[in-house]
This record gives structure tokens, sequence and C-alpha cells, in this order.
């Protein structure tokens, strides 16, 4: 099914993503994690559905989405990024096969944190963020989504790891890129649920070190 939803509020959340708030329907519901396919409510764009992670929780009364835009391409993201107050959006039911299956770590590249603020946001919430770490790859410092909210909720089980532009000295921050040597420098424990989401070749290396590095397959959570 799908709805016609009006946007409430367009905030910026770094250079290049933005958080949309939506009108919420009646009876619309969604566990932390899932996803819906979205489109613009615009002559020539209601066909071009696009997926997107809801950020807010079910308890809230609007739906929330946090997207990065790229002004450069003449896509969805960059129809997304000239979004204002009263324009509409078009979402579908939701889908997805990210959930939260027990305490882990979550390895995130980019945007690929999406799926990730909703479960965080609600074990925070609940008061069970417990043994939880976040290990999150950007180019930049610049780049990082949500930085302040992760720290609050997470503190020093928030792992920051910077791939192009040296960090600031930060002891939250490391220079480099997450793989084996990583991983296995980092963690200490493979026995535990792993949760990845990024780019397909991120997802995939990183799925591929954790299996070589001795993680149980049936605990890796993954968007397929």
């Amino acid at each position: 099914m799908s709805h016609t939803l009006k946007v409430n509020d367009v905030t910026e959340v770094t250079h290049n993503v933005r958080r949309i708030r939506l009108e919420k329907p009646d009876d619309y519901n969604f566990t932390p994690g899932q996803a819906t396919e979205v489109a613009i409510d615009k002559e020539g764009w209601r066909d071009e559905k696009r997926p997107f992670t809801f950020t807010s929780l079910n308890s809230d009364p609007w739906l929330e989405f946090v997207i990065k835009v790229y002004p450069d391409h003449d896509g969805v993201t960059e129809q997304i990024g000239q979004l204002q107050q009263g324009d509409s959006l078009i979402i579908e039911d939701p889908w997805g096969a990210i959930e939260y299956k027990g305490e882990g770590t979550f390895i995130a590249g980019g945007a690929g944190v999406t799926p990730f603020i909703a479960i965080f946001r609600d074990l925070a919430r609940k008061g069970e963020i417990g043994n939880n770490r976040l290990i999150f790859s950007n180019n930049s410092e610049k780049d990082i989504i949500l930085k302040e909210e992760f720290e609050q909720i997470l503190g020093d089980q928030f792992i920051n790891v910077i791939t192009h532009k040296k960090p600031n000295g930060n002891h939250l921050f490391i220079d480099g890129h997450i793989d084996k040597a990583f991983l296995n420098e980092h963690i200490n424990n493979f026995n535990q649920h792993f949760y990845v989401c990024g780019p397909d070749a991120f997802n995939d290396g990183i799925m591929d070190a954790l299996k070589e590095l001795g993680a149980d397959p049936d605990a890796l959570v993954f968007e397929k």
C-alpha cells in the first residue's frame, strides 16, 4: 500500500545528509532497522522508488529518514536535497532484514549506519545499550552522521574510523580502514552478533573477514 505524506521538517545533519520528518499515517508500524521504498511526489519522479531506512521509532508521532544527498547527480537523492516543508513523499509498506538479535558489534560504512540509528535509539530508550559497540567508517570527520548523538548513547563504545582525511588526535578516532587485521586487533571476542551495513564491497569484505576470524555465519546480521 502506498501513502502520500507531507514533509513536516527538513534539517541538515552534515554537509550532505538531510533529516526528513513526515506525517505518520494511523496504523503504520515498523521495527527498528526496517526500511521502505520512497518516491518524490512530483511529476516525473513518482515511479522512481528508492529504499531508505526509518530512523524514527515506531512510538514517535512522525516518520523520519536520514538520507545522504548527491547534489551533483541528477537523481532521486539530488531531488531529496531540494525538499522543503510542505512537499510530499510517497512511501510503501516497511520491509528489511536488519533487526536486533542481541548484544554485539555494529560495523557501518558511511550512510550504511542508518539502519542502526533506530536500533540504538530504541535500546537507549529502554536502557539496554549494554555492551553493544559501533565501529563507524567515514572518509573524514565531517562525514560522521549524528556524531554527537552516538557519543551520548554509546560513550567510548563508539569508535570512528577515518579512511582519508586524518582526524585531529581524538582518542575515539582511528586512522585507517576496517579490514581483517583491524577487526583482529580491535575485537577480542568473535563469539557474538555482528551487524554490518555499508556499500556492497564494504559488506562483502567485512563479512568474509569476520568468518575467517571465527564468527558464526548465523550470528552475522546484514541486509541481503
